[in-house]
């Protein structure tokens, strides 16, 4: 087995995920590499803040380097020089997000234009498995076809077959020595299609199963019900992935619901706006009100901006551009998300995970800063 559960709190799981490159304790979140990086940051720093495991994009990788030149310079984690696990996603929330380049879907696969250099591409399962063989993941993802939540239902349903469809294809395919593969559901808000998706793609038996096609337009509680009513059909002795959440609260949302594994942008993207994760909300270090503040982000907080800079001299940093403000805030933004988690892995542990999320969510209000519920793809 490749995911062993350590303790339950109610529906909140802790457990481990084992992989080819390590043990992932879950909760999990992986910070996104898209581009074989995390902007900003060197794998040294994203080990040291405790990160466990980080996300590739196929759909970038395949066109820049190219999946084939990874293969050669030794595999993804050797051309990264990162040496824990890997999850790398399908391209098929790219392709489909990026809908002006879309050209056309089928039940063989998808052309689109590369948004490279404008030329016709086609991804197919087959497709999606060989190239994240050849970059050596440790998790792979199923193509799926995302559709906007807003779609009509026919269209829909045909996503949800086409999606079963493509997972049982890449199911098939040959994958590298040791890589899982999780499968995808879709469904929309739509319950019934999302109810036949999740179970279809459950009984199909991958290693894992992803929570697809949320957190891309819905309302936040339509997202949450969807999530829990998702983990209630998922398998209890696989990992559950929900895609795209980064937000301390909905973290903390996802949680409680029963996933096991979340990724977002949003904690190094929110910090290349010049904005800190914080127990007092959002802080926008552009403010003036911050030009003398001589107090550190979060005075419990150890990451590197907050044990040696003040909010003046982030702010500082960051109205003048320089590059280094922008490394400090991702650190700790990062930081800030993967400490949260860990908290309620440990609370989980302890049975006390209701108590954790009702304090922390209490934290998270204070008036400092602003609210931070933000949808943001993954």
């Amino acid at each position: 087995m490749s995911f062993t559960l350590a303790a339950e709190d109610g529906a909140a799981r802790a457990g481990v995920l084992h992989t080819a490159h390590g043990d992932v304790p879950t909760p999990a979140f992986m910070p996104v590499g898209t581009k074989a990086t995390v902007k900003m940051l060197d794998p040294d720093e994203l080990r040291a803040l405790g990160a466990t495991i980080i996300l590739g994009n196929t759909y970038h990788l395949h066109f820049r380097p190219g999946d084939e030149v990874i293969e050669r310079l030794g595999g993804l984690h050797r051309f990264m020089a990162w040496e824990g696990p890997i999850l790398t996603d399908s391209g098929g929330f790219q392709v489909f997000s990026l809908r002006d380049t879309l050209l056309s879907v089928d039940d063989e696969g998808v052309t689109f234009r590369s948004v490279y250099d404008g030329q016709a591409a086609r991804f197919t399962p087959e497709l999606a498995a060989a190239i994240q063989a050849r970059l050596g993941s440790d998790i792979t993802m199923c193509l799926d076809q995302v559709l906007p939540p807003a779609m009509p239902r026919a269209d829909l349903e045909d996503a949800v077959r086409r999606t079963t469809l493509w997972a049982a294809r890449q199911q098939a395919a040959s994958r590298a020595e040791g890589q899982l593969l999780f499968g995808i559901a879709q469904g929309g808000v739509d319950r019934e299609l999302r109810r036949r998706s999740t179970e279809e793609i459950a009984e199909l038996g991958f290693e894992g199963n992803a929570i697809g096609g949320l957190s891309i337009g819905e309302s936040r509680e339509e997202m949450f019900e969807l999530t829990a009513f998702s983990c209630e059909l998922l398998p209890r002795n696989r990992p559950r992935y929900f895609m795209g959440i980064g937000d301390p609260a909905g973290v903390l949302e996802v949680i409680a619901t029963g996933v096991d594994m979340f990724d977002c942008v949003l904690p190094t993207r929110t910090a290349r706006t010049g904005s800190a994760l914080t127990w007092g909300g959002r802080l926008n270090l552009r403010n003036a009100r911050f030009a003398e503040d001589e107090r550190p982000l979060d005075e419990n907080c150890p990451c590197p901006a907050c044990s040696r800079f003040s909010r003046a001299y982030l702010r500082h940093l960051v109205n003048q551009e320089e590059l280094l403000g922008l490394r400090l805030l991702s650190l700790h933004n990062l930081r800030f998300v993967l400490d949260l988690t860990a908290d309620a892995r440990a609370a989980i542990e302890r049975r006390e995970l209701a108590t954790f999320i009702r304090d922390a969510l209490d934290r998270l209000a204070a008036p400092e800063g602003e609210h931070l519920w933000v949808d943001s793809d993954s």
